[in-house]
């Protein structure tokens, strides 16, 4: 039945990619589909995506492996290294299918996005049929299933994708711009299934008495803003239809950028730590200049493994404030090695270290230069900019010396899959007979 919505309503869309690093596997291995496939985290410690078969033996989101060894063997489940290089280009190839879709669209995460709907005829029109197009384009095109979420606001259409994935009777389409649906669906869903309400805020909630989305959604506005916060409020207003967040077309930059990892072997020496660390600082500050920004603080921290009973512990941080904001590898990674020189204690065994920028300004932001005229005498925009393009084009590419002298700490990778979409020697080969 086609559904009618008001010439002044919103609607808005959420595709979600289903089970989604799974999902970029199973394009490239169709024999795996119906069977149990998870992926692991870095250094294959933890399972980080299940398909639903998987969901199915009870095995939660981040378990350890060594934890479910006896269910992963049992079951046959196949297992995989993270591939964040396919995953990546899958994404961008879903996301460029959702653009012919809608005329704005915000890509909210790796694998969803929202789309603004509201002046689209055809949508308006038989908003389901529509949205089923937008279900068979990416199956057909990249091979990855989705869900589709409608609703007059971004929290009703989320909460519309999330039922749609519950149910399998929705077909993976649901649609709340009716408010007796809205009701109905929320009543029997826990309050913590709403958009930005986590475990902690859902406890607080249920102590008064709020335990549904129903509950919630009945609430003043004003008085939970009184006892919560801002977002709270908007969250109600939201459920019950009323727009209070838009689109952002143009993802904002960000305010921190953390790059650390954990190490496939325990590190006890300086000269260990080192080589790990000047990676970090090399890859933060890609992620620096990819969003044209500069860095006035630069952060390192490193520890011991705080789970380990037998061994001592140690943790430790420290920063140092920049004088003249910078995004040149070299200067950040000068900056980190002696940081860690400064921190670093003999006699532990660690386990994982970071590097994090912070004070993040835009790259065109006014220089404070220096009264002597030394100012940015080591900067070399172009240079950086020479070394990006070369590592886009190149898969082994050029890096800071520092970086290579020791890598048996990079994580393990035992199960990672081809790079099938991003590299010549990785394509997929198809055997005919």
């Amino acid at each position: 039945m086609t559904e009618i919505v008001t010439q002044s309503a919103k609607l808005i869309g959420l595709v979600d990619c289903n089970n989604f690093y799974v999902s970029c596997e199973r394009v490239f291995r169709p024999d795996l589909i119906g069977k149990p496939v998870a992926v692991l985290s870095n250094n294959d410690g933890c399972i980080v995506a299940r398909s639903n078969e998987v969901k199915a033996l009870g095995i939660k989101m981040g378990v350890p492996l060594f934890q479910v060894r006896q269910l992963v063997d049992q079951h046959q489940i196949q297992l995989f290294s993270s591939n964040y290089t396919l995953y990546a280009d899958m994404s961008a190839r879903v996301m460029s299918i959702l653009e012919t879709f809608a005329p704005t669209v915000e890509v909210y995460s790796i694998d969803e996005a929202f789309l603004d709907f509201t002046d689209l005829y055809p949508c308006r029109r038989d908003p389901i049929a529509y949205a089923n197009q937008i279900k068979q384009a990416v199956q057909r095109q990249v091979g990855i299933p989705v869900c589709v979420g409608l609703g007059p606001t971004k929290t009703l259409a989320k909460l519309a994708n999330f039922a749609a994935k519950k149910w399998p009777q929705t077909r993976g389409i649901l649609n709340l711009s009716d408010p007796l649906r809205r009701e109905k669906l929320m009543k029997i869903v826990p309050v913590d299934e709403v958009w930005g309400i986590g475990r902690r805020l859902s406890k607080q909630l249920d102590q008064l008495g709020i335990s549904t989305v129903w509950d919630l959604a009945r609430q003043s506005p004003q008085k939970m803003q009184q006892q919560f916060s801002i977002v709270m409020a908007r969250t109600i207003m939201e459920l019950n239809g009323i727009a209070c967040l838009d689109l952002e077309e143009i993802a904002s930059d960000k305010q921190q950028i953390v790059c650390s990892r954990s190490f496939s072997r325990k590190l006890t020496t300086l000269q260990e730590l080192s080589p790990a660390m000047a990676e970090f600082a090399c890859r933060a500050t890609e992620k620096l200049r990819q969003q044209h920004s500069v860095t006035g603080c630069v952060t390192v921290f490193i520890r011991t493994n705080p789970f380990s009973e037998h061994e001592p512990q140690y943790q430790r941080a420290a920063s140092q404030k920049l004088q003249f904001p910078s995004q040149d590898s070299r200067i950040i990674t000068g900056i980190v090695q002696q940081l860690l020189k400064e921190i670093y204690r003999p006699g532990y065994s660690y386990q994982k270290c970071g590097v994090q920028l912070s004070q993040i300004q835009p790259q065109t932001a006014p220089e404070q230069f220096d009264l002597f005229g030394n100012n940015q005498t080591q900067e070399s925009p172009q240079l950086m900019q020479a070394v990006d393009q070369i590592n886009r084009r190149f898969p082994k590419g050029i890096a800071i010396a520092s970086t290579k002298i020791d890598q048996t700490w990079k994580p393990k990778a035992e199960r990672i899959s081809q790079r099938y979409t991003t590299n010549w020697r990785d394509l997929a080969t198809v055997n005919c007979r």
